[in-house]
């Protein structure tokens, strides 16, 4: 690791021991370094500190029309942030203006099926495949003509940078993926599970049916915030911090592509011709080479060690354990995340 790497502050690594900093700057890459968080850490400082992302802009990408939020200085090295779901660009609401204090360039744009994200043409097949959605970041990138960013992000958005890195390595200055390896290999989502880890994927079950459609769109909103309890059962957001982010799940596309995504995955809906050659590239696992972080949080259960993808990771790479947080790290917990995307660029 670089030992010149920018830091935002002492209060961004609170809670990380001092000995096991030094262990991190003293590991190979083929030795992936892990920070585990300190007893007591105040890892959710900085948490609802913004409320506000300022204006949406607007700009043609591809087969959209992609709505996106921006900070920083527009000559600092480009970082982008990636959501998933039920969320949105709020869940960086407190990273964003930590990485442009920092210097950086910050871009968040609402995924195809949120926000002011809109499909150019109706004809276009609202399709929530995961190849479908990295083309769409690789188009943004073109769009605003940035050759080379960092990448972040966790759920959909850590699935999304994943890709990229692996498919569009010359893109990835570096990233950081909440989870970890998360790539969708439909072969191995044929094969059962554990009972217990069946009941955590109930939604996905919900969604490949007609019933499930219908019960999420009548009842998205109370859906949604299931969901946010659930997968981060300790962060005790309120009414105000979920309804900013509810409000990207009335775009007019959102059900089609959520109920895409799930359906897809199950090999229960079709992807689109023009994504095969991706696909295929990705059911075989493919090796990250770029500078990486991950990041596990209690949501990820027995694979919060990161020993389980560690392996995908074949540059410089460090993952990075969050005792105590959720799924929607960034959200719950912005210092650390934000200290995860500067210390990646500098890996």
């Amino acid at each position: 690791m670089n030992k010149s790497r920018r830091f935002l502050g002492a209060a961004l690594v609170t809670g990380l021991t001092a000995a096991t900093l030094a262990a991190c700057g003293a590991e190979s890459s083929s030795t992936p370094a892990t920070v585990t968080t300190a007893a007591g850490a105040d890892l959710r400082a900085g948490s609802g500190a913004h409320t506000t992302l300022g204006p949406v802009k607007q700009i043609v990408a591809g087969a959209l029309d992609v709505g996106y939020f921006e900070f920083g200085p527009s000559t600092g090295q480009p970082v982008i942030l990636l959501h998933g779901w039920p969320y949105d660009p709020y869940s960086y609401a407190d990273v964003a203006p930590l990485l442009a204090d920092a210097g950086y360039r910050v871009l968040i744009p609402f995924l195809r099926g949120y926000g002011s994200t809109t499909f150019l043409s109706p004809q276009t097949v609202r399709n929530g495949q995961q190849s479908a959605i990295a083309r769409d970041i690789v188009d943004f990138m073109d769009a605003l003509h940035i050759d080379k960013a960092v990448l972040g992000g966790f759920d959909w958005g850590a699935r999304t940078v994943d890709i990229i890195a692996a498919l569009w390595p010359e893109r990835v200055k570096a990233m950081v993926a909440v989870s970890g390896y998360i790539v969708t290999q439909q072969a191995a989502q044929q094969q059962p599970l554990s009972p217990d880890a069946e009941l955590g994927w109930w939604y996905q079950y919900y969604f490949a049916t007609e019933r499930g459609r219908a019960g999420y769109a009548e009842n998205r909103h109370d859906f949604n915030e299931l969901i946010w309890k659930r997968a981060s059962p300790a962060w005790n957001f309120d009414a105000a911090t979920f309804d900013r982010s509810a409000a990207s799940f009335d775009n007019p596309d959102h059900v089609d592509v959520v109920i895409s995504n799930y359906r897809w995955r199950l090999s229960l809906a079709p992807g689109e011709p023009q994504y095969d050659a991706y696909e295929q590239r990705l059911a075989t696992g493919p090796a990250i080479t770029v500078p990486a972080i991950t990041i596990g949080s209690d949501f990820d259960g027995a694979a919060k060690d990161g020993k389980p993808y560690a392996a995908k990771y074949t540059g410089r790479y460090e993952h990075r354990v969050l005792d105590g947080i959720g799924h929607n790290v960034p959200q719950e917990a912005p210092k650390p995340f934000a200290q995860a995307v500067i210390d990646a660029d500098h890996l």
